[in-house]
C-alpha cells in the first residue's frame, strides 16, 4: 500500500490538516463498487449549486435555452466558466433525470468520454517529469515499458518500435479498418477463448496477433486503443492501478474527490451521476453478455475497460479545476512544468497534439468527448477564460462544433465577469492556488 501525504496550510488561524491517501481501500460506502483507490480526508466534498451564481446573465440563459431547443437536447447540460482562475459561472440546464423532473446541477457527474484522454496524457507527463518513464521510450519488447512475458510476442515486428509519444499523438500504427478493438469485446473474447467481460490485457494480446496498418510515427490516426495502452503504462510505471494513480496523485491535491472511472449499467450509477439519453432507442448486445439486449447507453460499451481512453465520470467544475492546472496561465499553479505543457500542445504538422483534440495557434486548446448519450468539451482560450460543457445526451461529433460556436457567442457577449469566485469557500482548492499544497 502506498501512502501519499501532503500538508494543507491555511492563512486564517487553524492548524494544518494531514491528508492520508490509502490506495486500495474504498473511497466511501456509497462508492463501494469502485475499489481502486480511497482518499481518507476530513475535508468536505465541495459542491457547487445553481443558486450559488450571484449574477444572472440573461444572455447566457437565452442562448443555452435556444441551443437546447434547436439541438433537441432531451436531458440537459452544465456550463462552467473560469476567468483568471476564478469560477465565475457554473449552472445546469434541463434535467439530470427527465422522468422525475430533477434539474441539472453543476455538481452532477457525467461520463466525459474522450476527455479522459487528456486526463491520461497529463498522468503520462507527470510520470515523465518524475523520470519513471520517458517520452520516446519504447512500449513493447525487452526494453519496453510493458515488457511482461505476456506482451513479448507479437506478429508484426514494427510493434516493437512503438513509443509512448506515438501513442499520445495517435501515430501508433492502427487504422479503424476492422473496427475499434475497444468496442469489440464479443469478437475478441471469441478469438482469444476468453469469458466476457474481457480486460485491457486481452485486447492488447488480440492486437499483437494482428498485422499493423502503418509504421509507427508515420501518420496520425485517432486511436482509442493507443490510449488504452497508455493506461497500462501508467499502472506499470507508477506501480498502482491507473485510476488510483490519477485520483491520489493528480486529483486529490486539487480537492477533487468526485472523479472516477464510471460503470456501464444503470444499477451501478454513481452518486450524483445523471441519467443518459440517446435519440436512437434501438437496443444493443450487452458487452458482458451476448445473450442480453440492453439500452445503448447502459451496457453497450465496457466503460471500465475503456477507462484511460474514455471511461471517466466527472462534474464540469471538477474538470475545470484540472484544466486550470495545465493551462499555462499564472492565476493557478500548473501541476505540469512549462516544458511538459508545451510538448502537449505543439504538434507535428499533420499529427494530433498530446491529449488535446486540437489547437488553434498557440492560444486555443480544446478537447472533446462523445459516447452514446454523452457529449463533453473543454476549451482554453487566450483571454484567460477556460470553460467546460457537459451533456447527458449526444448527437455525434458535430455537436462539439455547435457547442464551441455557442460558447463563443456567449463569452463574446459578456463585457464583465463577476469579481467573486464560486470556489472561494473551497479551502482545499484555495490552498492549492496559494501554493500551500505539496504535490509529489
Amino acid at each position: 500500500m502506498k501512502h501519499t501525504r501532503f500538508i494543507v496550510n491555511t492563512i486564517v488561524c487553524f492548524s494544518a490538516v494531514v491528508i492520508v491517501y490509502a490506495v486500495g481501500m474504498l473511497l466511501s460506502s456509497q462508492d463501494e463498487i469502485t475499489q481502486n483507490v480511497a482518499v481518507k480526508t476530513d475535508a468536505p466534498l465541495y459542491l457547487i449549486h445553481n443558486s450559488d451564481n450571484d449574477t444572472t446573465y440573461k444572455v447566457i440563459d437565452d442562448n443555452i435555452q435556444r441551443f437546447i431547443r434547436r439541438e433537441y437536447i432531451e436531458g440537459g447540460m452544465v456550463v462552467a466558466i473560469s476567468f483568471h482562475g476564478r469560477l465565475v459561472y457554473a449552472k445546469g440546464y434541463g434535467y439530470s433525470d427527465v422522468a422525475d423532473s430533477i434539474p441539472m446541477e453543476p455538481y452532477n457527474r457525467m461520463r466525459v468520454a474522450s476527455v479522459s484522454k487528456l486526463i491520461t496524457a497529463v498522468a503520462i507527463m507527470r510520470l515523465i517529469e518524475q523520470k519513471r518513464i520517458f517520452l520516446h521510450q519504447r512500449v513493447f519488447g525487452n526494453i519496453g515499458v510493458l515488457n511482461d512475458d505476456e506482451y513479448l510476442s507479437y506478429k508484426d515486428k514494427r510493434m516493437g518500435d512503438i513509443t509512448i509519444y506515438h501513442l499520445l499523438n495517435h501515430s501508433g500504427g492502427w487504422l479503424p479498418r476492422y473496427g475499434d478493438p475497444m468496442f469489440m469485446s464479443h469478437t475478441i473474447a471469441r478469438a482469444m477463448g476468453k469469458q466476457l467481460p474481457i480486460n485491457m490485457q486481452t485486447i492488447i494480446r488480440f492486437m499483437q496477433d494482428k498485422s499493423m496498418h502503418f509504421t509507427p510515427g508515420t501518420a496520425s490516426v485517432y486511436s482509442n486503443f493507443g490510449y488504452g495502452i497508455l493506461g497500462e503504462i501508467v499502472a506499470k510505471a507508477s506501480s498502482m492501478p491507473y485510476e488510483s494513480f490519477v485520483r491520489s496523485n493528480m486529483l486529490a491535491p486539487l480537492g477533487i474527490f468526485d472523479m472516477q472511472i464510471g460503470h456501464s449499467h444503470i444499477d451501478h450509477r454513481l452518486p450524483r451521476e445523471v441519467l443518459y439519453y440517446v435519440p436512437d432507442t434501438t437496443g444493443v448486445v450487452d458487452y458482458a453478455d451476448g445473450n442480453v439486449i440492453v439500452p445503448r447507453a447502459y451496457g453497450g460499451v465496457d466503460i471500465q475497460t475503456l477507462g484511460a481512453a474514455g471511461g471517466w465520470v466527472a462534474s464540469a467544475t471538477d474538470l475545470l479545476k484540472l484544466t486550470l492546472t495545465i493551462d499555462e496561465f499564472p492565476d493557478v499553479p500548473d501541476q505540469l512544468n512549462f516544458e511538459s505543457i508545451d510538448t502537449m500542445i505543439h504538434r507535428q504538422e499533420g499529427f494530433d497534439p498530446l491529449g488535446w483534440r486540437g489547437t488553434i495557434g498557440d492560444s486555443i486548446w480544446y478537447r472533446t468527448g462523445t459516447l452514446a448519450a454523452t457529449s463533453a468539451i473543454i476549451e482554453r482560450r487566450p483571454d484567460n477564460i477556460c470553460f467546460v460543457v457537459l451533456l447527458n445526451t449526444s448527437r455525434g461529433p458535430n455537436l462539439a462544433l455547435a457547442l464551441r460556436r455557442l460558447m463563443d457567442t456567449i463569452i463574446n457577449s459578456i463585457d464583465r465577469w463577476p469579481e467573486t469566485d464560486l470556489w472561494q469557500n473551497d479551502e482545499q482548492w484555495q490552498a492549492y492556488k496559494r501554493g500551500l499544497v505539496e504535490i509529489e
